[in-house]
């Protein structure tokens, strides 16, 4: 058998990019002819100022609209509290999160801006710290009035809301003021402090009164959908945003000829109804962005529709497939369906995958990590010995372990650590990536490093019963036998 190591340059095997696209799935990309985008927080990312602007506007329309005590406009934005894929408990107050068995990650518990301790967290969900499927928000997310009371955000616009939910719980309970959590939700997530931002056109004001300030990464956009034009793909664009908003900033990171990159462009779209029913038909906008009467009969380039839904698209463009690859940042609402329904391949922007991949390419975390495997074998033999001597080793290394496990999460983030990872577990939020994207990547401007005909290969992962094989493999491998 041939051994390879030493062909590799040093540091490729140990280091992680977060240039890199990282694979669920095999993906030939000489097999994509077409390829779709939404467009917030995929054609365009957005700085954190755009968070603070959130936060403030939903605080303060809390305190004058809902009538909210003053003292909470004292609560600035925190903005590395909070992390998407959390969970949050809205009868009981609690942010938190969860890996994919639906266990929660004790010490990520949050009742405002304090942990709950685990003892507590075990009293407030019957002994144990596992929260029942049908305790759960439904499969996008949502939470209707008299279901799931454990809503998920999975979005990254949700992190300046899990954030304010944070902050006015901590008002509450620090000032001694009794309220009702779930009055606090409803007026946060499902009223009009949060949702205005969006619905009434908020948001949009301020990216279009200022775009590079919330704007960022516009020439790799403009370079990654140029690319693609000129080796002849098909590019389309299905998102929620409105048209003048889109075209401002269209305009500002590709140029005013921007739509001569699509063939399709559709605005307004209603995700995740417009991949999942059959009822809105397409309109067509004019050049003044007013809605047309005609009825749609083809999807031509040059035009901009509105609402529409997935079925008729497929029919009016005949694009199906693994010949579609589909951007988007929202896990439910841009990928899920695309990938369980109609098969596209499915790329998920993931853009705390920067982050992430910075701390696990320090060597504080690598030493902590590797230390943490071998402990946790240690523990697994040691467990087999009954005297006290041995009893008294396994509980300074279970004490170890913990201390390893608490250092490991900090590094990413002091409250709820990764967005991938619980203490040994992938999260909730991980899970689903791995099942709704083909793909993932930080940001689309990661296809510039990739040949148009590249393959990507998912890494074979050992299964648990898999593990030992593995290990005497990598024992084997590290011996570095001649090439000879």
């Amino acid at each position: 058998m041939f051994y390879y190591l030493d062909l590799i340059p040093p540091g490729v095997c140990n280091l992680l990019n977060s240039s890199t696209i990282y694979s669920n799935n095999e993906v030939s990309l000489a097999e994509v002819d077409i390829y779709g985008f939404d467009y917030d927080y995929t054609l365009a990312l957005y700085s954190n100022a755009l968070n603070t602007m959130i936060y403030n506007t939903a605080r303060d329309f809390l305190i004058e609209n809902f009538k909210y005590p003053e003292g909470i406009r004292k609560y600035d934005y925190i903005p590395n509290f909070a992390a998407r894929g959390l969970h949050y408990d809205i009868q009981k107050g609690l942010l938190m999160k969860i890996d994919a068995f639906h266990y929660i990650q004790l010490g990520t518990v949050y009742r405002g801006l304090n942990p709950v301790p685990d003892e507590e967290v075990l009293r407030l969900y019957g002994g144990t710290h596992h929260v029942p499927l049908h305790q759960v928000s439904g499969f996008y997310g949502k939470v209707s009035r008299y279901g799931p009371k454990v809503k998920q955000f999975m979005d990254i616009f949700s992190i300046p809301e899990m954030t304010l939910l944070a902050l006015a719980n901590d008002f509450f309970i620090s000032n001694d003021i009794e309220y009702d959590p779930e009055h606090l939700y409803k007026d946060v997530s499902v009223s009009e402090a949060i949702g205005m931002v969006h619905i009434k056109g908020y948001m949009y004001k301020w990216v279009m009164q200022d775009l590079e300030k919330y704007i960022i990464g516009g020439e790799e956009t403009y370079a990654v959908l140029h690319r693609l034009v000129s080796h002849g793909k098909k590019l389309f664009l299905i998102t929620n945003s409105p048209f003048s908003f889109v075209d401002k900033g269209m305009r500002y990171m590709v140029g005013k000829d921007w739509r001569d990159f699509f063939d399709v462009v559709i605005v307004q779209a209603d995700k995740p109804h417009f991949f999942n029913d059959c009822v809105k038909p397409f309109r067509r906008l004019d050049g003044n962005g007013d809605l047309q009467w005609d009825k749609i009969n083809s999807l031509e380039k040059g035009q901009i529709y509105k609402q529409g839904n997935l079925y008729d698209f497929l029919r009016l463009t005949g694009w199906r497939g693994s010949r579609v690859l589909y951007f988007g940042d929202h896990l439910y609402s841009d990928l899920a369906d695309l990938m369980l329904r109609h098969g596209w391949r499915t790329g998920a922007i993931v853009p705390e995958l920067d982050l992430e991949t910075r701390v696990v390419n320090t060597e504080q975390y690598a030493q902590s990590l590797t230390w943490l495997q071998a402990l946790t074998g240690l523990l697994e033999r040691m467990q087999m010995h009954r005297d006290s001597q041995s009893m008294e080793v396994l509980q300074e290394w279970l004490k170890e372990r913990e201390e390893l496990r608490l250092r490991t999460k900090n590094l990413f983030n002091p409250q709820f650590g990764s967005i991938f990872r619980t203490c040994h577990n992938p999260t909730y939020f991980s899970r689903r990536l791995c099942r709704f994207s083909d793909v993932y990547m930080a940001s689309i401007s990661c296809l510039l490093n990739y040949d148009l005909s590249y393959t990507f290969y998912p890494r074979r992962t050992p299964l648990q019963h898999e593990a030992p094989l593995w290990m005497d493999q990598l024992c084997t491998a590290d011996a570095k036998p001649s090439l000879e």
